[in-house]
């Protein structure tokens, strides 16, 4: 059987610390919802704005190719499916 993946970090999900991400923000009406690791999603909001999010990054490759998130990508690999540690809000977000 297959277990379910992150398509944000493309790890295995695992059983905790998952959240469910609209990839259309719900504020902007988005419906869509997918299962991500919390960690994935906090750092996808802590990175863009709902605008952005809404405007630009409403799909996984979009995401996926942002630097921020390459990078938070790379690092996030070698952690086990339920890590989950708190996410600072970047500086150009916070701007």
């Amino acid at each position: 059987m297959n277990e379910p993946i992150c398509p944000l970090c493309g790890r295995a999900l695992g059983t905790e610390n998952i959240d469910r991400h609209h990839l259309v923000p719900k504020t902007y009406k988005g419906k869509e919802q997918f299962p991500v690791h919390k960690i994935c999603h906090r750092k996808i909001h802590s990175v863009f704005t709902e605008k952005e999010l809404r405007d630009r990054f409403h799909s996984w490759e979009a995401l996926r190719a942002h630097e921020d998130i390459r990078t938070f990508i790379e690092w996030v690999a070698k952690k086990p499916p339920g890590y989950y540690a708190r996410t600072e809000t970047s500086k150009r977000k916070a701007r």
